[in-house]
């Protein structure tokens, strides 16, 4: 996959559209050691943070399972356990998701039979779009607190929240600029501009990207028709079941249209 004749001007035009806060895009940039110690060095307030390895969702050592979507699974320097997740919609349970996410990192990373002592401290750091916390503030640390006494609990789980909303003049708000842009090129940030401008050459990393965007288009669209049949079964019990069907699968592909960017004969081609 060399030349412009590999992809269709379609795929490289929605390749081009894409941002570091899209889960497509992000998930091919964090493929990359580089561009995640850069990120976390920025997010965590420490330039001697090390990236040892990375797992994503896309690898053939995903760890966690393809029934779970974690982004970034970041292997630390001293053996830490770093998430990083990417989230643009505004109407999730954060917090239940970003629990839930640790606690299977926690559970994979952890060998049966061992003590409590050798459970792995796993940081998630949780980038959205929308301050949905609504502080006014860039970026937000979750920890456990004792209300009666405001001690900390360090349990070796806590959560950074950053958002692209607020820009609080800081060099987190710089990067998190950098993530709602489709071109990087930023002095400040020269592995995340490397990694941009890899992943979005043609005879670079848009193979990659077009792979991925395609996995989460079968992914969705295999929840959705799974949802089409079930609202056709219920519409057939009224109306006929070939015609409920056939509206439950009609509702699915104008989904998959709208979530993809996809025609209607790429979204009917993957649903049917």
């Amino acid at each position: 996959m060399s030349n412009h004749e590999t992809y269709t001007e379609e795929q490289i035009a929605r390749v081009q559209r894409l941002r570091p806060i899209d889960d497509v895009l992000f998930e091919v940039l964090a493929d990359d050691k580089a561009f995640c110690q850069e990120m976390l060095q920025t997010i965590l307030e420490d330039k001697q943070l090390q990236v040892m390895d990375v797992i994503v969702q896309s690898s053939q050592r995903n760890i966690y399972g393809r029934s779970v979507r974690l982004d970034a699974l970041c292997v630390l320097g001293n053996g830490e356990k770093c998430n990083i997740e990417v989230q643009r919609a505004d109407r999730d349970d954060h917090f239940k998701r970003v629990r839930y996410n640790a606690s299977v990192i926690t559970s994979r990373c952890t060998k049966p039979g061992a003590g409590y002592e050798k459970i792995p401290t796993v940081i998630v750091v949780y980038i959205s779009e929308h301050d949905f916390l609504k502080g006014g503030r860039t970026i937000y640390h979750l920890e456990q607190v004792v209300r009666e006494t405001g001690s900390v609990i360090r349990d070796g789980y806590s959560a950074v929240f950053v958002n692209t909303e607020v820009d609080d003049g800081t060099d987190i708000a710089d990067l998190m600029r950098c993530m709602i842009q489709d071109k990087v090129q930023s002095p400040k940030f020269p592995a995340f501009s490397r990694r941009m401008e890899y992943v979005k050459d043609v005879k670079g990393g848009l193979g990659a990207v077009c792979k991925v965007m395609e996995e989460y288009a079968i992914e969705y669209a295999k929840g959705e028709r799974e949802k089409a049949l079930e609202q056709g079964r219920k519409q057939g019990r009224r109306e006929g079941r070939q015609e409920g069907r056939q509206e439950g699968i009609s509702h699915a592909v104008q989904k998959l249209m709208k979530a993809q960017g996809l025609t209607k004969e790429e979204a009917e081609k993957i649903l049917l």
